[in-house]
């Protein structure tokens, strides 16, 4: 690959068989008040968010996200940018966000992602640590033939400015689990087609059995008498 000694969204064409990811996690963390509140009815305070799964700065490559919140709210759309990139608010009920993120590089389309904001405990995926509700789901950017700008961005990470992150879930774990959940999906699956194989094959046996038979039955029947009338 020709070196590259300058670096800008206008330094050249993008880099072709070059592909990058980012790893990140989105979600959000929810406290119970306890009781209603009686301004306003909200039963939580909440906090939606966009982290790095690795320790490292985002802003190096992300120039901003975009939270668009329920209509309801007083200025939904939230643009934050600078780390951390989140938004902290109350309520009583659940609604789906839209998170938008936007790159220093402007040849990249924002990249969305949808969350589902929970406030309950009604979903296998949700956590509850220390009172605290947890939603949160690891997604990987994928930044095919990127610019020469771009690359130099994402392969110069540094380190978060603000102090490690802390992720509530632990991934390596829940891909074990789902691994597993696949692998026993799987397993089950193969039993039921073996089953249904078996039973194809005997039902298969069976018509076979009563054609033979039938046939038998029509060979052993003896021939009508022909009657012939001589006038």
């Amino acid at each position: 690959m020709a070196a590259v000694t300058e670096f800008g969204p206008d330094s050249g064409g993008r880099l072709k068989g070059v592909t990058l990811v980012k790893p990140i996690v989105y979600g959000n963390v929810a406290h119970s008040f306890g009781k209603k509140r009686e301004e306003d009815g909200h039963t939580h305070q909440w906090t939606v968010y966009v982290k790095p799964f690795n320790n490292e700065d985002m802003s190096i490559y992300v120039k901003k996200v975009h939270f668009k919140l329920h209509e309801s709210y007083e200025n939904p759309n939230r643009v934050i940018t600078k780390p951390p990139f989140e938004i902290t608010e109350t309520g009583w009920g659940e609604f789906e966000i839209v998170i938008k993120l936007y790159f220093h590089d402007t040849n990249e389309r924002p990249v969305t992602v949808y969350h589902m904001l929970k406030l309950f405990l009604t979903n296998p995926d949700v956590l509850v640590t220390k009172k605290t509700l947890v939603s949160e789901y690891y997604e990987e950017i994928v930044f095919q033939d990127p610019t020469a700008f771009m690359e130099k961005l994402l392969t110069n990470p540094q380190p978060a400015t603000i102090g490690p992150w802390k992720l509530e879930t632990d991934f390596d774990e829940k891909k074990e689990k789902t691994l597993q959940a696949i692998l026993n999906a799987k397993k089950k699956i193969r039993q039921e087609i073996s089953e249904y194989k078996d039973r194809l094959k005997n039902a298969k046996e069976t018509i076979t059995k009563f054609k033979n038979e039938i046939g038998k039955l029509q060979s052993d029947k003896p021939a009508e008498a022909t009657v012939n009338n001589e006038l």
